[in-house]
């Protein structure tokens, strides 16, 4: 069986609704709910002791993407995060960590490109990791864990949602 990931927020390649778009409060000039969506996975190979969610823009006008949510350390028995699991008061599963993102702190952070700009991808990516922890922090930057990432993962499962405004 292969490594999926699915969502009960979006379907693959839609435009993501407006519950998980950035919010006001960010200043970037959006006005969603900054709720982070739903995933679920299934398929992960022999020896998955953990697995990492993130969620990248390649198409951010920055030169490197940018990076909305870094999740690590969810245990290996976990096979979902639920809507708003990486929001503020959210509930992740014990042990998960959430690391900085390219807004600063460590959290969901929703789509906001520029006004006006074509539609951005957002590739939202299961990883499943052969450590049972990274060694990272929440205040670890997104590069770190990518780069502790591609020396751990197993496979990985991709969604994606688009978004432009």
């Amino acid at each position: 069986m292969p490594f999926t990931v699915v969502s009960k927020s979006f379907k693959d390649g839609d435009y993501l609704p407006n519950d998980f778009i950035l919010s006001a409060d960010f200043g970037f000039g959006c006005a969603g709910g900054n709720t982070s969506p739903h995933l679920q996975w299934s398929g992960a190979p022999a020896g998955t002791k953990s697995f990492a969610v993130t969620c990248y823009d390649p198409d951010a006008p920055t030169g490197s993407g940018f990076w909305h949510w870094v999740v690590v350390n969810i245990p290996a028995n976990a096979s979902e995060l639920a809507a708003g699991a990486g929001s503020a008061g959210g509930k992740l599963p014990a042990g998960a960590l959430q690391t900085r993102t390219d807004f600063g702190a460590a959290g969901y952070g929703g789509p906001c490109p520029p006004a006006g700009d074509h539609p951005h991808r957002y590739l939202f990516t299961v990883f499943a990791v052969g450590a049972d922890k990274l060694n990272v922090t929440a205040d670890t930057s997104a590069a770190v864990v990518g780069f502790n990432l591609h020396f751990n993962t197993l496979a990985k499962a991709q969604i994606m949602g688009l978004f432009k405004r």
